[in-house]
């Protein structure tokens, strides 16, 4: 075996040099994410001097230590570019190396290839085959089949009573090619640093999210005295079923603590709060308790324990909110000024994004007391975590210190690898990107304001191919504070378009509670709802909306089937765009290899979307049938799995979609005909 030339910081190219290795985050400084189950690719550049030949591989390492190796191939010629791809199945992290290697088989096979059919250096050809395969035969290491093989190969390259021709067909053959695939031929080999893709959970990367407020389900306003009475977890668990019934498998609730007074806002954000406006619950804290106390009208522990349990038998996780800020009357006030801001008038300052103020609000100060905030922070996750909640939905993390968060994750996950953090910061990029690579699982993202054709192809492809490293979008498709123009005038066609593309583009995607009924009323001048939950109890009544054909729940519960039934769905990295004439028709694919699927057969999923909800579209689709996995010629069937009709289709087909009548296919690719 030649000897490995071992990576050196001090001396960054090696042999063979190896560069831009994929995934990584920052050149290795972070680990790359993957979930349970996530094909990820693996690529690097790989190049060296002249002409010969060049072999490079991937040197996976499992969580368990076993490692694997995995040939990588050539991409675009002049791209100096390999690839491979491999399924991370393990909870962990996986180490890898590239490998790369002078393929002398190869460079010997070219060289006499060309040469012996000019009739050019013959013996001289065979006589370094000889020197080839004997050097082979003799390595250590080599089985003793394949080291047999060569060196009788050798001997039959010897025998110059037979033509050139002859013989170097005999290094040609299909017992060969396997040997030397199995076990290269190899010089130079050359090893880049090491990286780590940290493997978490599924539903790390993976879900389908719902959000209610539980105060609102079972909420009652009594028309006698004119009160409110809350809904509670008891209440709210009668929507679990509902909910799971619509394919949904994590259940996201705002704050469930105590809401201070202290400038409680009112209906639509209003400044003054009558007796029975409950508050935003992002307002934490009161006499009853802070962040580790629940709301009093919401019920007790043991009631919170038995609503956890009764998601959890239905197959759905609970996602609380995690705020980080108080209100004036939290016990931290009185007990640890220092951990919020005092201004110059001797005043605690609230929040504020100018001209946007929240009175009822105190932003909590990370560098007057590090030490402390820092330990009451964790002790607050610890005892949510033993209360039963695993996946916490972080509130503005954008304005806390990122260290603070790469900090916190990091001694959770340390304790608690199966935690979740979801970033909830719709922000600039690069502290978005920042949050990610802190550690947080999961973030928001702009989707919500990608509407176009040509928005959502920039948006998806960055999504999928360029921060998927470190960045793991779930696609919201509403939330309390995000009503956009979009869905205020687009109607029901509207809503079915954008969830459709967020379920079937994003691995994890998301709704808020009344999506479903495609409500689209704004608080005029903003893109927000009017009358928002946020501030108010909002009952609804589920049932009567669903008979009277008022919900579209029925579709999104066919969106979560299609995802619960197809793998290649529930992957982020494998989406292709596909070419389409018509501005407002937007493609896409994914595709996974049956090496990758439960039950051992490709899986392919085409997506072709009307996002124009107000307009009838016509267009040619045109297919990158490879992306398909199919031939470049192939005739297949299609059968969308929203309406169940079967089609025949190849490269180039015909489409016409009707906003209001069915705005979207959702393809099944089927037998090729």
């Amino acid at each position: 075996m030649s000897k490995t030339i071992a990576f050196r910081h001090d001396r960054p190219f090696g042999r063979l040099p190896i560069l831009a290795v994929s995934p990584s985050v920052e050149g290795g400084r972070w680990p790359a994410k993957a979930f349970a189950g996530e094909v990820i690719p693996f690529g690097a550049t790989v190049f060296r001097e002249g002409h010969d030949a060049l072999g490079v591989e991937l040197l996976l390492t499992d969580p368990s230590g076993k490692e694997t190796v995995h040939r990588m191939t050539a991409g675009a010629p002049g791209s100096d570019r390999w690839h491979t791809s491999a399924q991370l199945s393990l909870i962990g992290d996986y180490r890898f190396k590239i490998r790369a290697f002078a393929d002398d088989y190869e460079t010997w096979h070219h060289n006499a290839s060309v040469k012996i059919a000019v009739g050019v250096d013959e013996e001289l050809m065979m006589l370094e085959g000889q020197v080839l395969f004997n050097r082979a035969a003799a390595e250590k290491g080599r089985t003793k089949a394949n080291a047999k093989l060569l060196g009788e190969l050798a001997e039959k390259l010897a025998d110059n009573n037979r033509s050139a021709k002859a013989r170097l067909a005999d290094a040609e053959s299909a017992e060969v090619l396997k040997a030397v695939a199995a076990q290269p031929i190899r010089s130079l080999i050359t090893l880049s640093d090491e990286f780590v893709v940290k493997t978490e959970r599924e539903l790390a990367g993976v879900g389908a999210w719902y959000e209610f407020f539980p105060r609102s389900e079972g909420a009652k306003f009594d028309e006698k005295t004119k009160t409110w009475v809350s809904g509670n977890f008891k209440t709210a668990a009668k929507r679990l079923p509902a909910v799971a019934e619509m394919g949904f498998n994590v259940l996201y609730m705002p704050p469930i603590h105590p809401i201070g007074t202290a400038h409680r806002k009112g209906p639509n954000n209003t400044l003054v709060a009558g007796p029975q406006d409950p508050g935003s619950p992002w307002a934490i804290g009161s006499s009853a308790g802070g962040h580790d106390a629940i709301h009093p009208d919401l019920g007790t522990e043991k009631d919170f324990a038995a609503f956890v349990k009764a998601a959890n038998s239905l197959g759905i996780e609970i996602a609380l909110d995690l705020a980080l800020q108080a209100s004036p009357d939290h016990p931290w006030v009185k007990t640890n000024p220092e951990w919020f801001t005092t201004r110059a008038d001797g005043t605690i300052a609230y929040a504020e994004n100018p001209p946007k103020k929240y009175q009822d609000i105190y932003p909590v100060n990370f560098d007057n007391d590090p030490e402390g905030i820092y330990a009451e922070v964790l002790r607050i996750m610890r005892l949510w975590i033993g209360r039963g909640v695993k996946i916490f939905r972080v509130d503005n993390p954008h304005t806390k210190p990122v260290a603070f968060w790469e900090w916190l994750i990091g001694e959770v996950n340390a304790e608690f690898p199966e935690v979740v953090f979801l970033a909830e910061a719709f922000t600039r990029p690069a502290m978005m990107h920042a949050l990610g690579k802190a550690g947080f699982q999961q973030s928001y993202t702009y989707y919500t304001w990608r509407n176009t054709k040509a928005e959502l192809e920039s948006y998806l492809t960055e999504l999928s191919k360029v921060s998927a490293d470190f960045f793991r979008p779930n696609l919201w498709v509403s939330t309390p504070d995000i009503l956009t123009e979009y869905l205020q005038f687009g109607g029901p066609s509207g809503h079915k378009i954008r969830a459709a593309v967020a379920a079937m583009a994003g691995a994890s995607w998301g709704m808020y509670a009344g999506y479903e009924l495609c409500e689209s009323v704004a608080r005029p001048g903003a893109e927000e709802h009017i009358d928002s939950e946020k501030f108010e109890y909002r009952p609804r009544d589920w049932q009567s909306a669903e008979k009277g054909g008022r919900s579209i729940a029925p579709y999104i519960t066919k969106l979560n089937a299609i995802r619960a039934a197809h793998p290649a769905v529930r992957q982020l990295r494998n989406l292709e765009l596909h070419h389409t004439e018509d501005s407002a028709i937007l493609a896409f694919s994914k595709h996974l290899d049956g090496a990758h699927t439960p039950n051992g057969k490709a899986d392919t999923i085409l997506v072709v979307a009307n996002v124009d909800p107000h307009a009838v579209r016509e267009t040619t689709v045109h297919l990158e049938l490879e992306k398909l996995g199919l031939p470049a010629d192939a005739t297949f069937e299609v059968t969308d799995l929203i309406t169940g009709e079967t089609y025949k289709w190849s490269r180039s087909n015909y489409v016409r979609l009707d906003a209001f009548i069915e705005p979207v296919h959702i393809f099944k690719i089927g037998k090729v005909l």
